[in-house]
């Protein structure tokens, strides 16, 4: 193929321009949704053309996702079987590491499975917020600190079982709020009303009214009892505690506009579960 002939077939041919001509000029319903559907697809291919050949850029791309995806589950599986093969008296660490990757790539598997039009690279939530990583780093350092000057705190105990369990239970309790809520789910809150969004009252919601904030709240700190790290486990409770009573609120004033009596009624008979938080 020339050079020539390579910038010829991406033009737009002749056809599709009458096309949109006609459509501008006489539109109805059908013909917006194809113009709509026309213009997201140059979009497309414009971004194909910018991230051709990159890797981890922040880009929603085909590659981006596997690399994220193939990266995850290489962590998980070599925290696993290092945690069940080599470091079998201490092995908090590595089911740290497996309960992470398995923690990030859920999320997204969760989005792809049942909610897929809010799938993005982002669904991975590996870029959560800068609050997130340095928690993380906190969780690291202070394990680190304590296993060079404390290595009798390190062997796997009761509380480290116990943490693990925090960790199972909470991973599971997430992940089928977003197999429940399925498109009614979102990692942020919105602040309007879609004409498909529904109040979720069954399943795991029928239990408790957040189960996500659940989930996510029992997992953060079971890893902390996991790593044994009691300094971040106080500090986790208190920061954890604030931030989901601030959110719970600020979502539940949406959803009491959203849903009005519904809401009000499902509110009035379903808890939390959350310590401290109605």
């Amino acid at each position: 193929m020339t050079g020539t002939e390579a910038r010829t077939s991406t033009e737009e041919p002749d056809s599709a321009r009458s096309r949109i001509n006609v459509i501008r000029t006489s539109p109805n319903r059908a013909d917006i949704e194809e113009l709509t559907a026309y213009h997201e697809f140059l979009g497309f291919q414009e971004q194909q053309k910018r991230t051709y050949g990159k890797l981890l850029d922040g880009e929603n791309t085909p590659q981006n996702i596997s690399v994220y995806g193939f990266l995850l589950g290489t962590l998980c599986g070599g925290g696993l079987v290092y945690a069940v093969k080599v470091a079998t008296e201490q092995p908090q660490l590595p089911y740290f590491l497996c309960a992470l990757a398995l923690f990030h790539f859920l999320e997204y598997l969760a989005t792809a499975l049942y909610n897929p039009r809010k799938l993005t690279l982002d669904s991975y939530l590996i870029n959560h917020s800068a609050h997130y990583h340095a928690a993380h780093a906190a969780s690291f350092l202070e394990f680190a600190i304590e296993s060079y000057f404390f290595p009798s705190w390190r062997p796997f105990g009761l509380i480290n079982g116990l943490g693990l369990l925090l960790v199972i239970v909470g991973q599971a309790a997430r992940t089928t709020a977003m197999m429940s809520a399925k498109g009614n789910f979102s990692h942020r809150i919105v602040d309007f009303k879609a004409p498909e969004h529904q109040l979720v009252v069954h399943g795991i919601y029928s239990v408790m009214r957040h189960p996500s904030y659940f989930g996510f709240y029992w997992w953060a700190l079971g890893v902390q009892c996991l790593l044994f790290n009691p300094i971040c486990l106080l500090l986790f409770v208190f920061y954890l505690h604030r931030f989901f009573k601030e959110r719970i609120a600020y979502e539940e004033y949406t959803l009491l506009r959203f849903f009005g009596d519904e809401w009000t009624q499902y509110k009035n008979k379903t808890p939390t579960l959350l310590p401290l938080i109605d």
